[in-house]
């Protein structure tokens, strides 16, 4: 199946993607008193909607190997749970926070899958 976006020429849909990568990689790696709304009660909702956001963006951009996205995003939110473990800047590595990233994938992931199913022919 071609990509909702296969308008758009390769080199772009990649680099949305890296910049919304990008993007995910800032809010979770900047030292806590930089992130808007760090502390915020719904921190695992937040965690979720970003992780989701992630996989949609590159599930509608990606042209084939859409197992990969799914794969590459969780390693990214698992890696960023070490990688806060690891360093400073007030930030923690937490199993919950790797839980609500991969239930914002899987939820995007049947999203997706439903909204595949719909689309015109």
């Amino acid at each position: 199946m071609r990509p909702l976006f296969s308008f758009i020429p390769r080199p772009i849909r990649v680099a949305v993607f890296l910049a919304a990568v990008t993007v995910i990689l800032y809010l979770t790696l900047a030292p806590n008193q930089d992130v808007p709304g760090s502390g915020m009660i719904w921190d695992k909702a937040a965690h979720s909607i970003a992780y989701g956001l992630l996989t949609l963006v590159g599930l509608f951009m990606s042209t084939h190997r859409r197992w990969m996205v799914v794969a590459a995003v969780w390693s990214l939110g698992i890696g960023v749970e070490i990688a806060q473990g690891l360093m400073g800047f007030g930030r923690q590595g937490d199993w919950r926070d790797a839980l609500a990233n991969t239930i914002g994938i899987v939820l995007a992931y049947v999203l997706w899958a439903i909204a595949r199913r719909f689309k015109p022919r």
